[in-house]
């Protein structure tokens, strides 16, 4: 599993984050975006109103290098932030399901789809050192060209070590 329960949670509260892609020109585009942690493919999914006609996700076309931060202030006096930085490759896709807002205006079923490859984790899991202190929790994340082959070709993940 890439991400740990408490960054689950964490992403499950947020109301807001924002993606970074390339465009063609090589200049950075960053947009607050609404999304969801896909918990079957372990995918956060970008969507939003005309997605498919939006320059992010035209962007994940010709370059799926992506970052997404979600991020909050959890208090200010002191201060203490929380944030989640998830670096990936992203795809054009669809949602399979027809969504609506509350007024019950129709959202775009076109999402973006990211697979997480590095997260970068800070003041989610440890609450109770002082916010001077934190420090980031950086890992990448195995994919499945870094598991080991079966004799019948097909990956598999590599064991957990047990102590």
């Amino acid at each position: 599993m890439s991400f740990k329960p408490r960054e689950i949670e964490f992403m499950k509260a947020a109301d807001l984050a924002r993606l970074a892609t390339l465009q063609p020109d090589g200049t950075l585009q960053n947009s607050p975006v609404g999304f969801t942690y896909n918990e079957d493919l372990g995918t956060l999914d970008i969507h939003g109103y005309r997605m498919s006609k939006s320059h992010k996700f035209r962007n994940v076309a010709s370059n799926n290098a992506v970052a997404l931060v979600i991020d909050d202030i959890v208090s200010r006096d002191p201060w203490r932030v929380r944030c989640l930085e998830i670096r990936g490759t992203a795809e054009q896709a669809e949602s399979g399901e027809p969504r609506t807002e509350p007024n019950e205006e129709g959202i775009d079923t076109a999402i973006i789809r990211i697979t997480p490859r590095r997260i970068i984790s800070f003041g989610i899991d440890d609450t109770r050192t002082e916010p001077h202190k934190l420090v980031p929790d950086s890992r990448d994340v195995p994919t499945t060209a870094d598991w080991p082959a079966t004799a019948a070709g097909r990956s598999v993940p590599p064991r957990r070590r047990t102590r």
